[in-house]
């Protein structure tokens, strides 16, 4: 299979990368981003592109992709609403409607929020662009899964870019086990993002629901 990743130099997208590289069903992955990806594994081909909203230069690199995992993402502290919609919704279906057209039958794995609002009436902006960009996403000739994971203990060696979330992780991740137990439902870990996400792109099950919860995505991790 050829896997496409946008956003694998992040906490989620590094250790989907992990996971990619470590399953022998997975020949190529291609890491697109604003930045070289430091792996050399073999597998990988690093597209470093400036323009995430306009891929042209680099449909060569991602036709023939069996699916694309959608983790680039930024937090929306600070940010005002047009910026956050630019990064979180125009460069999302800016890959997503390239990738409808280049194979229609890709699995496209959007790694959202927990607490997005598909109504897009929401009062917290987040939510409302998020949910916003979830129903676009399901609106495309594309196999969609949307993961709205809660709480996720991240990778040892794949810390978020952000200070105050690598600080959260930090002390949070001593809980795990505590809110593994309290929240089952509510709690993820970047490996099971990662094997979730390959679990659709090998069987592209026709599942009720296009949109997965924590419980969700590590029932599928396990499957």
């Amino acid at each position: 299979m050829k896997v496409v990743i946008f956003g694998a130099t992040g906490m989620v997208g590094n250790s989907v990368l992990c996971e990619c590289l470590d399953d022998p069903r997975i020949d190529t992955v291609v890491t697109v981003g604003r930045n070289a990806s430091i792996t050399t594994d073999a597998k990988v081909i690093g597209v470093v592109h400036r323009d995430l909203l306009n891929l042209t230069a680099v449909e060569a690199d991602l036709a023939g992709s069996d699916a694309c995992f959608f983790c680039l993402g930024v937090s929306s502290a600070g940010m005002d609403e047009p910026d956050y919609t630019r990064v979180t919704r125009d460069i999302t279906l800016s890959a997503a409607t390239t990738l409808s057209r280049l194979n229609a039958q890709t699995v496209f794995v959007y790694v959202s929020g927990e607490s997005a609002d598909s109504t897009e009436t929401s009062r917290t902006m987040w939510k409302r662009v998020r949910g916003g960009v979830e129903n676009a996403l399901l609106m495309l000739p594309l196999n969609v899964y949307i993961f709205r994971p809660g709480f996720i203990r991240p990778r040892p060696g794949s810390p978020s870019k952000t200070w105050w979330y690598k600080a959260f992780y930090k002390m949070s991740v001593p809980l795990y086990p505590l809110l593994k137990r309290m929240l089952p439902g509510s709690v993820t870990t970047s490996e099971n993002i990662g094997k979730a996400m390959i679990t659709l792109a090998v069987n592209t099950p026709d599942l009720p629901d296009r949109v997965l919860h924590s419980d969700g995505i590590n029932a599928l991790a396990s499957a």
